[in-house]
């Protein structure tokens, strides 16, 4: 065969497997796909995730050497349990701090208190044990890395972490 020859062969061969994978237009080419109902509903925010909703807000704050749930935290209860009634799959981890003054193993035993106490609040709204878990992280686990009172006040809290 001739070089023209297998030069012409090359070329057509090639153009063929070129032409073979050309794109194919739809027929709705120009239109938008329509969302499906599962679509829809996998989109849709989580209110969990809205920093806007009561729910954003996840800690419970206690005075010095206290464990028990201030009246102005019944609403946040309220919120977290109505929200976890209606997804009972969710966990709450509600680990339970204090501030640094004190001996570890007097921490230790007050962080758990304060998260049990907030762990008894939830379930007396109509919580799941079973969603519910209370740790202690005592003073190891600080937000507020001062010396004084506002730092300590930041660090006396039970925060409830989902899971």
């Amino acid at each position: 065969m001739s070089k023209t020859n297998r030069f012409a062969v090359l070329a057509t061969f090639l153009l063929l497997a070129g032409c073979h994978n050309a794109a194919k237009t739809p027929e709705n080419a120009g239109t938008a796909p329509t969302p499906s109902s599962e679509a829809v509903a996998t989109v849709t925010a989580d209110e969990l995730n809205d920093p806007n909703s009561p729910l954003a807000k996840r800690s419970v704050y206690f005075d010095f050497d206290q464990y028990s749930v201030k009246p102005e935290y019944q609403s946040l209860l309220q919120a977290h349990a109505d929200y976890l009634r209606s997804h009972p799959s969710r966990h709450v981890l509600i680990q339970g701090n204090t501030d640094e003054r004190g001996t570890s193993e007097y921490n230790l035993a007050l962080g758990q208190r304060r998260s049990q106490a907030v762990m008894s609040g939830l379930e007396t709204l109509g919580v799941q044990a079973s969603q519910l878990e209370a740790v202690s992280l005592g003073k190891e686990k600080p937000v507020a890395l001062g010396h004084d009172e506002d730092s300590w006040a930041q660090n006396r809290r039970a925060d409830l972490v989902y899971r």
